[in-house]
């Protein structure tokens, strides 16, 4: 007999809409064989039940087998030996309806009791299993959508830990629930042919044994062909026996392998993440924004086609277009209080979609496997070979290799066949060597795992937050800028030189010593962004003053970030590419223990990027001479406040010792005796009025001291 149509076990745990229209092709067909069933049943009943009906139920059964060609199965519709077979049955069945009733114990074992078991436990377990898988699949739809709506910001681990053992539970269901399911409906499609066929020989063979193979019309042609008959009943038998064993086996080896994937996000350790995927296909969450600030979310099952992200709702019998995604960027973002979730932009920049998967592998997946798309390696003759080398290549990009010398060698410049820029007190020389470089390995100068910055967020200078915190001299505007001090030294600044600067990358280095720090830095952030597609820059102006180094909007003229100059440490450009400019700033107290941070700062201009590191150095050393002159200033200014002190001292001194002269002189006057007068008096002769006018301040003076 032609093969049987079965469906496919491994593709129950995906639960694809394929799979579903799958399913209801062959619950269809399940039902028409119920309903054929039972009419073949009601049928060989009437056989059984009326020995004077025999003829005319014999009729009825020759009817309807000349009828199976004309049923409209789903499945095995078109099955020419077995309608030819049972054309064959119903002619024989023709000639035996004027014979006498088969023994009725006969037909009960032979012929009611096949159909009678198929209808009564085969058919209603079908039934059964389908309502328990419908509940089932109902139950996890439930905990799936549950869980995908917890908080990541109020997360509460007890509920958590609820909802995912509950989305195990209600998945692991539905997933046996469904495995079993497809097994009985895989049965089906031999136990069809069996019970149909099994009655008819017992009934052929209880008809032959009653009249001991000695009728007319039973010849030996037709006991070869009966013959023929029980022996593809036999195979069949032996068919759907192995093919149980097999699905039973599948089963098995099904629940085993799948136990890890029915937790929502399994653990990355136990099952890796696979970034070599150029097709791929899942249900997510999509985002439909129902407002301005309001949006839903919609499950669906999407899958990837060619260069086409497609989608489909589960009972459709169709895809539809999401996004082309050619030439698309796509990258993990933090969407309100969903998590796992990632942006797709297409390459005009015009459609943006934003997907929630179920876990973090899931994401991380969806993410790599659009990446290839977008990069067209599925256009290759072997796309995973291909994803596998382009991805191998992107991570050797970005792995420190063992010996710094190995790495560097051909990308350190050759300074013998140029002359090397003097920036004499300046920390800004792009061509500086330590004679122990080679020494060094690459994870002295960057850690390994360190997380680049592609954008700007907030500013990293500490005169922010003091300023903030001591809310004098300045306040904070709506921008995030500060106004007071701040502008005032700009506007004092002896040197303002402007350029036009896009933003690469930041990240934070191990040591200052040389520009190698600086190369590797470079060589890091520009690998990362063609790993994750990232080619947008913001572009901004670069101010460089005597004070400090701004990052200024170009059309909202706000300060960005402003990078004091004492903080920049080294200054250096690309050695081949002179556009590519970067300097480390080191912060005080950058890291959590309090030690300082040293952060590098990679740019592209559209100038000479040497321009600028010598307008760095310029501007460093105009710092260090106004600083010179600052001391001086204020070391004369010091000088000159002594000499006024000492000089006040010294008229003090004087003062008081022409007073003690003046008293001394009162007190010489005050002691000669006056001539006394005609009435007795004494009269008292000075010099002068004034003489009498001090010596009373003086003996005021006097009484005051000496009380």
């Amino acid at each position: 007999m032609p093969g049987i149509d079965k469906l496919p076990i491994e593709e129950t745990l995906e639960d694809s809409p394929q799979t579903r229209s799958l399913l209801g092709v062959f619950e269809e067909d399940a039902a028409a064989i119920s309903s054929y069933y039972s009419q073949i049943f009601k049928a060989m009943q009437r056989i059984y039940d009326a020995q004077n009906e025999l003829s005319a139920a014999t009729h009825l059964t020759s009817k309807l087998l000349k009828d199976y060609e004309k049923q409209r199965f789903p499945l095995g519709g078109d099955d020419e030996v077995m309608s030819s077979t049972l054309q064959q049955f119903a002619k024989v069945i023709d000639e035996l309806s004027s014979c006498h009733a088969v023994l009725s114990t006969q037909l009960a074992d032979a012929m009611m009791f096949p159909i009678t078991q198929f209808k009564e436990r085969d058919l209603k377990e079908i039934l059964t299993l389908k309502e328990v898988f419908q509940i089932a699949s109902d139950d996890y739809d439930v905990a799936i959508n549950r869980y995908s709506r917890l908080s990541k910001r109020k997360e509460n681990e007890k509920v958590k830990a609820e909802v995912m053992e509950d989305v195990y539970t209600s998945r692991k269901k539905q997933h046996q629930t469904m495995m079993h399911y497809f097994t009985v409906l895989n049965t089906l499609q031999y136990k069809k042919k069996m019970t149909l066929l099994e009655p008819l020989l017992g009934y052929m063979q209880a008809q032959i044994s009653f009249f001991k193979l000695g009728s007319e019309n039973l010849t030996q042609q037709w006991e070869d062909f009966l013959t023929n008959i029980g022996t593809s009943v036999q195979n069949v038998r032996r068919e759907m026996d192995s093919e149980g064993e097999t699905m039973q086996q599948t089963i098995l080896d099904m629940e085993q392998a799948s136990d890890p994937l029915y937790m929502p996000d399994p653990d990355p350790n136990k099952i890796p993440v696979n970034r070599n995927l150029t097709r791929k296909a899942g249900y997510l969450n999509c985002r439909n924004k129902t407002g301005l600030v309001s949006s839903t979310w919609d499950r669906q099952y999407f899958f990837t086609q060619g260069g086409n992200l497609m989608s489909q709702s589960r009972g459709a019998v169709a895809g539809g277009l999401v996004l082309d995604i050619d030439n698309c960027s796509v990258m993990a973002v933090d969407c309100e209080d969903r998590r796992f979730c990632f942006q797709i932009t297409s390459f005009d920049g015009k459609k943006v979609v934003i997907l929630q998967a179920d876990s973090r592998k899931d994401c991380e997946e969806w993410i790599a496997t659009i990446n290839n798309i977008s990069k067209r390696i599925y256009l290759s003759e072997n796309p995973e070979e291909t994803a596998a080398r382009v991805n191998q290549s992107a991570l050797e990009a970005v792995t420190p290799s063992p010996s710094f010398q190995q790495r560097h060698e051909s990308f350190r410049p050759n300074t013998q066949g140029r002359p090397r820029a003097d920036r004499s007190g300046s920390q800004c020389s792009a061509g500086s060597e330590s004679p122990a470089l080679s020494s060094l390995s690459l994870d002295s100068l960057v850690a390994p795992d360190t997380p680049i910055q592609f954008d700007i967020i907030s500013p990293v200078s500490e005169e922010h937050a003091s300023q903030a915190k001591s809310g004098t001299q300045g306040r904070t505007n709506p921008f995030g800028e500060f106004e007071g001090s701040q502008s005032q030294e700009s506007e004092d600044s002896i040197l303002h030189q402007l350029f036009i600067v896009r933003f690469l990358g930041s990240m934070e280095v191990k040591t200052t010593e040389n520009a190698d720090v600086i190369y590797e830095t470079m060589r890091q952030i520009l690998a990362a962004r063609a790993i994750h597609n990232v080619f947008r820059m913001t572009e901004s102006h670069l101010l460089v003053t005597c004070d400090c180094l701004k990052l200024i909007d170009p059309q909202t003229q706000v300060t960005r970030l402003r990078f004091p100059l004492s903080s920049v440490v080294l200054c250096a450009t690309h050695q081949e590419n002179k556009r590519l400019f970067g300097f480390m700033l080191q912060t005080a107290g950058g890291r959590v223990d309090g030690r300082p941070a040293t952060v590098c700062y990679v740019f592209e201009s559209n100038n000479d990027g040497e321009k600028i590191c010598d307008s760095v150095g310029l501007a460093q050393q105009i710092a260090i001479h106004s600083e010179m002159d600052r001391k001086a200033t204020q070391k004369q200014r010091d000088l000159e406040k002594v000499k006024e002190k000492q000089k006040k001292e010294i008229n003090k001194q004087k003062q008081i010792e022409k007073d003690l002269e003046e008293q001394s002189r009162l007190i010489a006057a005050s002691s000669r005796p006056n001539p006394p007068t005609a009435d007795g008096q004494v009269l008292v002769l000075s010099n002068s009025p004034s003489e009498d006018s001090e010596a009373g301040e003086e003996g005021q003076k006097k009484g005051e001291s000496e009380a």
